[in-house]
Protein backbone atom coordinates (compact mmCIF):
# COMPACT_ATOMS: atom_id res chain seq x y z
CA UNK A 1 0.00 0.00 0.00
CA UNK A 2 1.31 3.49 -0.81
CA UNK A 3 1.97 5.92 2.02
CA UNK A 4 1.17 9.61 2.29
CA UNK A 5 4.84 10.34 1.60
CA UNK A 6 4.53 8.40 -1.66
CA UNK A 7 1.62 10.61 -2.69
CA UNK A 8 3.44 13.83 -1.77
CA UNK A 9 6.57 12.68 -3.59
CA UNK A 10 4.56 11.98 -6.73
CA UNK A 11 3.09 15.48 -6.56
CA UNK A 12 6.47 17.18 -6.14
CA UNK A 13 6.51 18.27 -9.81
CA UNK A 14 2.83 19.29 -9.93
CA UNK A 15 2.20 23.04 -9.51
CA UNK A 16 -0.23 24.20 -6.86
CA UNK A 17 -2.91 26.92 -7.13
CA UNK A 18 -0.38 29.67 -7.96
CA UNK A 19 0.81 27.73 -11.02
CA UNK A 20 4.44 27.73 -9.88
CA UNK A 21 4.99 26.33 -6.40
CA UNK A 22 4.87 22.52 -6.18
CA UNK A 23 1.64 21.51 -4.52
CA UNK A 24 3.25 19.85 -1.45
CA UNK A 25 5.16 23.09 -0.72
CA UNK A 26 2.30 25.46 -1.55
CA UNK A 27 0.48 25.14 1.76
CA UNK A 28 -2.74 24.47 -0.15
CA UNK A 29 -3.17 20.82 0.81
CA UNK A 30 -6.08 20.91 3.24
CA UNK A 31 -6.45 17.21 3.88
CA UNK A 32 -4.96 13.94 2.73
CA UNK A 33 -6.52 10.68 3.83
CA UNK A 34 -6.10 7.13 2.59
CA UNK A 35 -8.20 4.04 3.08
CA UNK A 36 -7.69 0.66 1.44
CA UNK A 37 -5.71 2.14 -1.44
CA UNK A 38 -8.17 4.97 -2.07
CA UNK A 39 -6.90 8.53 -1.71
CA UNK A 40 -8.97 11.58 -0.74
CA UNK A 41 -7.12 14.86 -1.22
CA UNK A 42 -8.49 18.35 -0.53
CA UNK A 43 -6.84 21.48 -1.96
CA UNK A 44 -7.60 24.87 -0.43
CA UNK A 45 -8.34 27.57 -3.01
CA UNK A 46 -10.11 30.88 -3.42
CA UNK A 47 -13.72 29.95 -4.34
CA UNK A 48 -13.69 32.63 -7.07
CA UNK A 49 -10.89 30.73 -8.85
CA UNK A 50 -12.47 27.27 -8.56
CA UNK A 51 -13.49 27.10 -12.21
CA UNK A 52 -10.08 28.30 -13.43
CA UNK A 53 -8.33 25.71 -11.24
CA UNK A 54 -10.28 22.73 -12.56
CA UNK A 55 -7.38 21.80 -14.85
CA UNK A 56 -5.03 21.76 -11.84
CA UNK A 57 -7.46 19.56 -9.91
CA UNK A 58 -7.70 17.13 -12.81
CA UNK A 59 -3.92 16.96 -13.18
CA UNK A 60 -3.45 16.28 -9.47
CA UNK A 61 -6.07 13.55 -9.53
CA UNK A 62 -4.44 11.88 -12.53
CA UNK A 63 -1.02 12.01 -10.84
CA UNK A 64 -2.35 10.45 -7.65
CA UNK A 65 -4.13 7.68 -9.55
CA UNK A 66 -0.86 6.82 -11.30
CA UNK A 67 0.93 6.06 -8.00
CA UNK A 68 1.60 2.36 -7.62
CA UNK A 69 -0.90 0.75 -5.29
CA UNK A 70 -3.53 3.49 -5.55
CA UNK A 71 -6.87 1.95 -6.49
CA UNK A 72 -8.82 5.20 -6.72
CA UNK A 73 -8.52 8.91 -6.03
CA UNK A 74 -10.85 11.83 -5.38
CA UNK A 75 -9.35 15.31 -5.41
CA UNK A 76 -11.61 18.18 -4.32
CA UNK A 77 -11.27 21.93 -3.99
CA UNK A 78 -12.22 23.50 -0.65
CA UNK A 79 -12.75 27.14 0.21
CA UNK A 80 -10.19 29.32 1.90
CA UNK A 81 -11.53 30.64 5.19
CA UNK A 82 -11.87 34.30 6.09
CA UNK A 83 -10.50 33.92 9.63
CA UNK A 84 -7.02 32.61 10.44
CA UNK A 85 -6.98 29.17 11.96
CA UNK A 86 -10.46 28.23 10.75
CA UNK A 87 -10.21 25.12 8.68
CA UNK A 88 -12.99 24.24 6.25
CA UNK A 89 -14.13 20.67 5.83
CA UNK A 90 -13.40 18.89 2.55
CA UNK A 91 -16.28 18.84 0.10
CA UNK A 92 -17.85 15.86 -1.60
CA UNK A 93 -16.47 14.94 -5.04
CA UNK A 94 -16.44 17.87 -7.47
CA UNK A 95 -18.48 20.11 -5.18
CA UNK A 96 -16.63 23.12 -6.54
CA UNK A 97 -18.73 23.36 -9.66
CA UNK A 98 -21.10 26.31 -9.65
CA UNK A 99 -24.77 26.59 -10.43
CA UNK A 100 -27.78 24.48 -9.60
CA UNK A 101 -28.83 22.18 -12.45
CA UNK A 102 -32.34 22.15 -13.80
CA UNK A 103 -34.74 19.89 -12.00
CA UNK A 104 -34.43 16.32 -13.16
CA UNK A 105 -34.92 12.92 -11.54
CA UNK A 106 -32.13 10.96 -9.89
CA UNK A 107 -31.59 7.83 -12.01
CA UNK A 108 -33.07 4.78 -10.32
CA UNK A 109 -34.86 6.76 -7.59
CA UNK A 110 -38.63 6.67 -7.85
CA UNK A 111 -39.68 9.17 -5.15
CA UNK A 112 -37.77 11.76 -3.13
CA UNK A 113 -39.25 13.22 0.05
CA UNK A 114 -37.86 15.93 2.31
CA UNK A 115 -38.12 15.77 6.09
CA UNK A 116 -37.94 19.35 7.30
CA UNK A 117 -38.48 21.61 10.28
CA UNK A 118 -38.66 25.34 10.70
CA UNK A 119 -36.16 25.27 13.57
CA UNK A 120 -33.59 22.98 15.12
CA UNK A 121 -34.01 20.84 18.20
CA UNK A 122 -37.38 19.34 17.34
CA UNK A 123 -36.13 15.82 16.58
CA UNK A 124 -36.25 16.09 12.80
CA UNK A 125 -33.26 13.83 12.14
CA UNK A 126 -34.47 11.14 14.54
CA UNK A 127 -37.84 11.28 12.81
CA UNK A 128 -36.25 11.06 9.35
CA UNK A 129 -34.12 8.08 10.40
CA UNK A 130 -36.97 6.08 11.89
CA UNK A 131 -39.33 7.05 9.07
CA UNK A 132 -36.83 5.66 6.56
CA UNK A 133 -36.50 2.41 8.52
CA UNK A 134 -40.27 2.10 8.83
CA UNK A 135 -40.70 2.61 5.08
CA UNK A 136 -38.13 -0.14 4.52
CA UNK A 137 -40.16 -2.43 6.80
CA UNK A 138 -43.08 -1.87 4.43
CA UNK A 139 -41.00 -3.54 1.72
CA UNK A 140 -39.61 -0.43 0.05
CA UNK A 141 -36.02 0.06 -1.09
CA UNK A 142 -34.98 3.16 0.85
CA UNK A 143 -32.02 5.55 0.87
CA UNK A 144 -31.27 8.44 3.22
CA UNK A 145 -29.50 11.60 2.09
CA UNK A 146 -28.28 13.61 5.09
CA UNK A 147 -28.62 17.14 3.72
CA UNK A 148 -28.06 18.77 7.10
CA UNK A 149 -24.49 19.66 6.14
CA UNK A 150 -23.83 21.90 9.15
CA UNK A 151 -25.05 19.35 11.70
CA UNK A 152 -25.01 15.88 10.15
CA UNK A 153 -26.65 13.44 12.57
CA UNK A 154 -27.31 10.38 10.45
CA UNK A 155 -23.92 8.66 10.96
CA UNK A 156 -24.53 8.71 14.72
CA UNK A 157 -28.17 7.63 14.39
CA UNK A 158 -27.20 4.68 12.17
CA UNK A 159 -24.09 3.84 14.21
CA UNK A 160 -21.74 4.28 11.24
CA UNK A 161 -18.20 5.66 11.23
CA UNK A 162 -16.84 4.17 7.99
CA UNK A 163 -15.78 6.18 4.96
CA UNK A 164 -17.77 5.67 1.76
CA UNK A 165 -15.85 3.80 -0.93
CA UNK A 166 -15.49 4.78 -4.54
CA UNK A 167 -17.66 3.08 -7.13
CA UNK A 168 -16.14 1.15 -10.02
CA UNK A 169 -15.93 4.30 -12.15
CA UNK A 170 -13.52 5.87 -9.63
CA UNK A 171 -15.67 9.01 -9.40
CA UNK A 172 -18.98 8.24 -7.74
CA UNK A 173 -19.27 7.26 -4.09
CA UNK A 174 -20.98 4.14 -2.84
CA UNK A 175 -23.47 4.84 -0.05
CA UNK A 176 -23.10 2.89 3.15
CA UNK A 177 -25.87 0.47 4.10
CA UNK A 178 -27.28 -0.53 7.48
CA UNK A 179 -30.60 -1.92 8.66
CA UNK A 180 -31.45 -2.40 4.99
CA UNK A 181 -31.22 1.35 4.23
CA UNK A 182 -28.59 3.14 2.13
CA UNK A 183 -27.02 6.30 3.55
CA UNK A 184 -24.76 9.15 2.50
CA UNK A 185 -23.77 12.08 4.71
CA UNK A 186 -21.08 14.73 4.84
CA UNK A 187 -20.48 13.39 8.34
CA UNK A 188 -19.05 10.24 6.74
CA UNK A 189 -16.46 12.27 4.81
CA UNK A 190 -15.03 14.55 7.49
CA UNK A 191 -13.27 13.99 10.77
CA UNK A 192 -15.58 13.77 13.76
CA UNK A 193 -16.11 17.25 15.20
CA UNK A 194 -14.51 19.08 12.25
CA UNK A 195 -16.20 22.43 11.51
CA UNK A 196 -18.15 22.89 8.29
CA UNK A 197 -17.19 26.31 6.92
CA UNK A 198 -19.15 26.59 3.69
CA UNK A 199 -20.92 29.46 2.01
CA UNK A 200 -24.35 29.09 0.45
CA UNK A 201 -23.19 28.17 -3.08
CA UNK A 202 -20.89 25.48 -1.67
CA UNK A 203 -23.79 23.97 0.27
CA UNK A 204 -25.90 23.90 -2.88
CA UNK A 205 -23.18 22.19 -4.87
CA UNK A 206 -22.50 19.66 -2.12
CA UNK A 207 -26.15 18.63 -2.11
CA UNK A 208 -26.24 18.48 -5.89
CA UNK A 209 -23.24 16.13 -5.90
CA UNK A 210 -24.77 13.92 -3.20
CA UNK A 211 -27.72 13.51 -5.54
CA UNK A 212 -25.80 13.06 -8.79
CA UNK A 213 -22.43 11.54 -7.86
CA UNK A 214 -23.50 8.79 -5.48
CA UNK A 215 -24.27 5.31 -6.80
CA UNK A 216 -27.73 5.06 -5.26
CA UNK A 217 -28.96 2.17 -7.40
CA UNK A 218 -32.68 1.41 -7.51
CA UNK A 219 -34.68 3.06 -4.72
CA UNK A 220 -38.42 3.28 -4.18
CA UNK A 221 -37.96 6.33 -1.99
CA UNK A 222 -35.12 8.61 -0.91
CA UNK A 223 -35.61 10.33 2.44
CA UNK A 224 -33.75 13.65 2.64
CA UNK A 225 -32.98 14.95 6.12
CA UNK A 226 -33.03 18.71 5.54
CA UNK A 227 -31.26 21.34 7.63
CA UNK A 228 -33.61 23.33 9.86
CA UNK A 229 -34.99 26.57 8.47
CA UNK A 230 -35.87 27.79 5.00
CA UNK A 231 -32.58 28.50 3.25
CA UNK A 232 -30.31 27.44 0.41
CA UNK A 233 -30.54 23.71 1.05
CA UNK A 234 -34.32 23.62 0.82
CA UNK A 235 -34.35 25.69 -2.36
CA UNK A 236 -31.58 23.57 -3.89
CA UNK A 237 -33.51 20.36 -3.32
CA UNK A 238 -36.70 21.86 -4.73
CA UNK A 239 -34.86 23.15 -7.80
CA UNK A 240 -32.62 20.13 -8.42
CA UNK A 241 -35.05 17.24 -8.24
CA UNK A 242 -38.81 16.76 -8.48
CA UNK A 243 -39.69 16.31 -4.80
CA UNK A 244 -42.67 14.07 -4.22
CA UNK A 245 -43.42 15.94 -1.03
CA UNK A 246 -42.26 17.21 2.34
CA UNK A 247 -42.87 16.00 5.88
CA UNK A 248 -42.85 18.83 8.43
CA UNK A 249 -41.68 17.95 11.95
CA UNK A 250 -42.66 20.18 14.87
CA UNK A 251 -43.10 20.07 18.61
CA UNK A 252 -46.46 21.20 19.99
CA UNK A 253 -45.48 24.58 21.44
CA UNK A 254 -46.26 27.85 19.70
CA UNK A 255 -42.64 28.87 18.96
CA UNK A 256 -41.98 25.67 17.04
CA UNK A 257 -45.32 25.88 15.22
CA UNK A 258 -44.57 29.39 13.97
CA UNK A 259 -41.39 28.12 12.32
CA UNK A 260 -43.13 25.00 11.02
CA UNK A 261 -45.68 27.28 9.35
CA UNK A 262 -42.86 29.15 7.61
CA UNK A 263 -41.37 25.87 6.40
CA UNK A 264 -44.69 24.72 4.97
CA UNK A 265 -45.16 28.07 3.24
CA UNK A 266 -41.70 27.85 1.68
CA UNK A 267 -42.38 24.42 0.19
CA UNK A 268 -45.75 25.63 -1.08
CA UNK A 269 -44.04 28.51 -2.90
CA UNK A 270 -41.80 26.10 -4.79
CA UNK A 271 -44.73 23.79 -5.58
CA UNK A 272 -43.69 20.92 -3.31
CA UNK A 273 -46.72 19.16 -1.79
CA UNK A 274 -46.86 18.80 1.99
CA UNK A 275 -47.32 15.12 2.80
CA UNK A 276 -48.19 16.03 6.36
CA UNK A 277 -47.11 17.23 9.79
CA UNK A 278 -45.59 15.14 12.60
CA UNK A 279 -45.92 16.22 16.22
CA UNK A 280 -42.69 15.10 17.89
CA UNK A 281 -42.16 15.15 21.68
CA UNK A 282 -45.94 15.18 21.80
CA UNK A 283 -46.23 14.00 25.41
CA UNK A 284 -44.21 12.30 28.13
CA UNK A 285 -45.24 9.22 30.11
CA UNK A 286 -43.27 8.68 33.32
CA UNK A 287 -41.62 5.24 33.16
CA UNK A 288 -42.03 4.86 36.95
CA UNK A 289 -45.55 6.00 37.76
CA UNK A 290 -47.14 6.01 34.31
CA UNK A 291 -48.39 9.57 34.68
CA UNK A 292 -48.61 11.51 31.43
CA UNK A 293 -47.25 15.08 31.17
CA UNK A 294 -47.68 17.41 28.20
CA UNK A 295 -44.30 19.08 28.64
CA UNK A 296 -44.41 21.06 25.39
CA UNK A 297 -48.23 21.34 25.37
CA UNK A 298 -50.13 18.91 23.15
CA UNK A 299 -52.06 18.88 19.92
CA UNK A 300 -50.56 22.05 18.48
CA UNK A 301 -49.17 20.34 15.38
CA UNK A 302 -52.50 18.64 14.68
CA UNK A 303 -54.30 21.99 14.87
CA UNK A 304 -51.65 23.59 12.67
CA UNK A 305 -52.06 20.85 10.06
CA UNK A 306 -55.81 21.49 10.07
CA UNK A 307 -55.21 25.22 9.55
CA UNK A 308 -52.85 24.51 6.65
CA UNK A 309 -55.23 21.98 5.13
CA UNK A 310 -52.61 19.22 5.13
CA UNK A 311 -52.66 15.73 6.69
CA UNK A 312 -51.66 15.16 10.29
CA UNK A 313 -49.33 12.16 10.20
CA UNK A 314 -49.18 11.31 13.88
CA UNK A 315 -47.67 11.86 17.33
CA UNK A 316 -44.31 10.66 18.66
CA UNK A 317 -43.77 10.80 22.43
CA UNK A 318 -40.86 12.34 24.28
CA UNK A 319 -39.40 9.02 25.38
CA UNK A 320 -36.15 7.84 26.93
CA UNK A 321 -36.12 4.69 24.76
CA UNK A 322 -36.09 6.78 21.58
CA UNK A 323 -33.29 8.93 22.99
CA UNK A 324 -31.16 6.01 24.16
CA UNK A 325 -31.48 3.98 20.97
CA UNK A 326 -30.77 7.04 18.83
CA UNK A 327 -27.63 7.91 20.78
CA UNK A 328 -26.44 4.30 20.59
CA UNK A 329 -26.85 4.05 16.80
CA UNK A 330 -29.69 1.55 17.22
CA UNK A 331 -32.81 3.46 16.08
CA UNK A 332 -35.92 2.22 17.80
CA UNK A 333 -37.67 0.97 14.65
CA UNK A 334 -34.72 -1.37 14.02
CA UNK A 335 -33.78 -2.31 17.59
CA UNK A 336 -37.23 -2.54 19.21
CA UNK A 337 -39.67 -3.13 16.35
CA UNK A 338 -42.44 -4.41 18.63
CA UNK A 339 -42.33 -1.38 20.96
CA UNK A 340 -45.02 1.29 21.12
CA UNK A 341 -42.39 3.86 20.10
CA UNK A 342 -41.57 1.97 16.91
CA UNK A 343 -45.26 1.52 16.15
CA UNK A 344 -45.71 5.30 16.27
CA UNK A 345 -43.13 5.74 13.50
CA UNK A 346 -44.59 2.85 11.52
CA UNK A 347 -48.04 4.44 11.57
CA UNK A 348 -46.51 7.66 10.20
CA UNK A 349 -44.67 5.68 7.51
CA UNK A 350 -47.88 3.95 6.44
CA UNK A 351 -49.59 7.32 5.95
CA UNK A 352 -46.60 8.68 4.01
CA UNK A 353 -46.51 5.56 1.81
CA UNK A 354 -50.23 5.88 1.15
CA UNK A 355 -49.80 9.52 0.12
CA UNK A 356 -46.96 8.58 -2.24
CA UNK A 357 -48.96 5.77 -3.81
CA UNK A 358 -51.84 8.15 -4.47
CA UNK A 359 -49.50 10.32 -6.54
Amino acid sequence: MPSKDDILTALAATPGPDGRTPLPQSGAIDGLTMREGKVFLAIKVDPKRAKALEAMRTAVEATVKAVAGVTGAVVTLTAETDRPGERPAPQPPHAHRRGVPESRPVPGVDKIIAVASGKGGVGKSTTACNLALALAKLGMKVGVLDADVYGPSMPRLFGLDERPKLAADGVKLLPLEKFGVKLISIGLLIEDGAPIVWRGPMVMQALTQFLREVEWGALDVMVVDMPPGTGDAQLTMAQSVPLAGAVIVSTPQDLSLIDARRGAAMFAKVNVPILGVVENMSYFVCPHCGERSDIFAHGGARHEAEKLGVPFLGEVPLDIVIRETSDDGRPVVASAPASAQAKAYEAIAERVAAALSEQ
